[in-house]
């Protein structure tokens, strides 16, 4: 007996809510996606063949070929915390309105006894135009107060961790001095792990490593 055909029907398929949902979640994602932000201040760092890229939550710190000392700290990282700590630790007296507009701040570089002129000033001084951190030596060192601060704030937390966050970004033309400076700063507070951010190249051809990678058939 033969099999009863079923008459075909063209289908169509409504997609106007499927386009909705498409480009709501087009608008949410640009919106809500953050830029990187261009650079307060510029280096021209060393280059290197490490290609491991840099964490988010960083606290960078950029050394200039002028030898100017920088601190950015990112804004997952506890800013505020280490604001409040220093401004208690070193007496600096700052307002809560001064604590404010310091946490803020996208580049810190000024020394202390400068700190309460600039943030009550109308506009923003630009970053290349402020002096950077004193780190002139170990008696006018006050990245170390910074540092400490720092560890203050994330006390109890893994050391480990911490040193993962600090990045140290310096010019290829900048002074081993003011380098060895950051380095105290650091010992001082017990901080004894950092990174260094370079530009990556092609590792040499003919290198130990261009030989091991090979090797390894990376």
């Amino acid at each position: 007996m033969a099999r009863a055909k079923i008459p075909r029907k063209s289908t169509n398929i409504d997609m106007t809510a499927m386009c909705d949902v498409a480009f709501l979640l087009l608008s949410f994602f640009i919106l809500a996606t953050k830029q990187k932000p261009p650079e307060a201040v510029a280096v021209t760092a060393p280059s290197s063949v490490s290609s491991k890229a840099a964490p988010e939550k960083s606290i960078l710190i950029t050394l200039t070929a002028e030898g100017k000392v920088f601190l950015m700290l990112g804004e997952d990282t506890k800013k505020a915390a280490i604001i409040s700590d220093l401004n208690t630790t070193r007496g600096l007296g700052l307002s809560p309105a001064e604590l404010n507009k310091l946490t803020k701040m996208t580049v810190i570089g000024l020394p202390f006894n400068m700190m309460k002129g600039v943030l009550n000033m109308n506009e923003e001084v630009p970053a290349s135009k402020l002096p950077g951190i004193p780190t002139v030596d170990s008696t006018n060192n006050e990245l170390v107060d910074w540092m400490r601060s720092i560890t203050n704030a994330y006390k109890g937390e893994s050391q480990k961790e911490l040193e993962e966050k600090i990045l140290i970004k310096g010019d290829n033309m900048a002074k081993y001095p003011t380098f060895k400076s950051i380095k105290y700063a650091f010992k001082k507070n017990d901080i004894l792990k950092f990174r260094i951010v370079t530009n990556s190249e092609s590792v040499p051809a003919g290198s130990d490593l261009d030989i091991k990678n090979r090797s390894e058939g990376k």
